[in-house]
């Protein structure tokens, strides 16, 4: 189901809404984990009730190239 996962960290709301947006043009399924909690990346309610400064686990099973260069500002090293 998962192809590609990622560790990312936001900063600030925006971010969470420029990651909400481009999940959202995505035609697969996108899941963020935090601890035991599963989130829809397409939820900008979910995305925003994890808050922010923590790191979470990304896992996505396409490709999109907008959503890649998107997520790319969020990884962390």
């Amino acid at each position: 189901m998962y192809e590609k996962e990622r560790v990312i960290q936001f900063a600030k709301m925006q971010d969470v809404e420029e990651f909400v947006d481009a999940a959202d043009r995505c035609d697969f399924e996108i899941d963020v984990f935090y601890k035991r909690a599963v989130i829809d990346a397409k939820s900008i309610l979910g995305m925003l009730g994890i808050g922010l400064k923590k790191e979470l686990i990304v896992r996505y099973g396409g490709r999109n190239d907008h959503f890649e260069s998107v997520i790319d500002k969020f990884v962390v090293a």
